[in-house]
C-alpha cells in the first residue's frame, strides 16, 4: 500500500495554521519534516496529526515551544519503505537545532544562494558556507547582518523562544543560553516569550567585542554589573561604562561594544522592540 504524503500547503490546511507557522515549527525543533532529494517537504498522516497537537496545545493550553517540546513524544518520520532513517544534519528530530543550521533553512527556504547573502551582507561566501556547517566563524556584527538579510533576528536565531506573552520566571543560575557564536561572547536569556523587550545578560572575556557596528529599530538599555564595556556610537563617540553605570541609546544609531578591561564584563542588556 502506498505511503500518503502531503506537501506544505496541505499539511498546514489540515492542521488549521499557515505553511510558514510550520517552518516556524521546524525552526524551533517541534517537526521535522520528511525531504525528498529536492529539498522539498513532505508530511505523513503521522506527521499531520502530530501538527494538530502543537495546534491544540499551542491555542488551548497556552504553551510555548519548550513546553510543548516535553509533551510530545520523540517521533521520527518513517521513509517510504517505512523504516525510520538515520539520523543526520537535515533529518534528526531534536530540541537544539544549531543555529548554523537554522541559518541554512531560512536562506534554502528564503531561495537565497550564498553568493546572494554575503552580497547583502558583506560577509564573504566561505564565511557563510562554514558557519551554516558549524555554528562558528562569524562576528557578532556579521551574524546581526545576515539576520536581518534573512527576516529574522539574532535573538530568535538562538532560540529566544516566542511565547504568547505570558510570565516568564527564570531562576538566578538557571539562564537559558544562546549557542554560542563569537569568541568570548556569552549570552543568557533573562525573560522568555513574546515579548516587547529582549532581556539578556551579557558575559564577555577579555578584549571579547563585536567586532564592529551595526545598528536596527528600537532603543537599548545596559547596565554593567562587573568590569568595563567600551561603547562607540555612530564610529567617533566613545563612552567607557564601569560596574555600576547604566546607558541608554537608539538602537537605529550605528554602535559596537568591546571588554575594554583584562577581567571579565558582565552586564545586562536590554532591547525595545524585539529587533535584535
Amino acid at each position: 500500500m502506498d505511503i500518503i504524503r502531503f506537501k506544505i500547503a496541505e499539511a498546514a490546511r489540515m492542521a488549521g495554521v499557515s505553511p510558514s507557522t510550520l517552518r516556524l515549527w521546524e525552526t524551533q525543533g517541534l517537526i521535522q519534516p520528511i525531504r525528498t532529494p529536492s529539498g522539498q517537504r513532505l508530511y505523513d498522516r503521522t506527521l499531520v496529526e502530530r501538527l494538530k497537537t502543537i495546534a491544540w496545545l499551542r491555542q488551548e493550553k497556552g504553551l510555548n515551544p519548550a513546553a510543548i517540546r516535553e509533551s510530545l513524544p520523540a517521533e521520527i518520520a518513517a521513509d517510504q519503505k517505512g523504516r525510520v532513517p538515520a539520523p543526520s544534519e537535515e533529518m534528526r528530530d531534536t530540541t537544539e537545532i544549531p543555529v548554523g543550521l537554522k541559518v541554512r533553512r531560512l536562506r534554502r527556504d528564503a531561495g537565497r544562494t550564498l553568493e546572494s547573502v554575503a552580497q547583502s551582507t558583506g560577509v564573504s561566501m566561505s564565511q557563510l558556507s562554514t558557519f551554516e556547517r558549524t555554528s562558528q566563524g562569524l562576528s557578532f556584527t556579521a551574524l546581526h547582518a545576515v539576520a536581518r538579510a534573512l527576516g529574522t533576528t539574532i535573538a530568535s536565531l538562538s532560540g529566544q523562544e516566542r511565547g504568547e506573552g505570558r510570565e516568564s520566571l527564570i531562576r538566578g543560575g538557571s539562564w537559558p543560553s544562546w549557542p554560542p557564536t563569537s569568541s568570548g561572547v556569552a549570552v543568557q536569556v533573562l525573560a522568555e516569550g513574546r515579548n516587547q523587550m529582549e532581556c539578556n545578560r551579557f558575559q564577555l572575556a577579555p578584549g571579547a567585542s563585536s567586532e564592529g557596528a551595526y545598528q536596527h529599530e528600537g532603543e537599548e538599555f545596559l547596565h554593567v554589573l562587573a568590569g568595563r564595556l567600551e561603547i562607540v556610537l555612530d564610529g567617533d563617540m566613545f563612552f567607557e561604562l564601569h560596574a555600576g553605570d547604566s546607558f541608554y541609546f537608539e538602537s537605529r544609531r550605528p554602535h559596537a561594544w568591546k571588554n575594554s578591561s583584562d577581567a571579565e564584563t558582565v552586564l545586562i542588556w536590554i532591547n525595545t522592540p524585539a529587533t535584535f
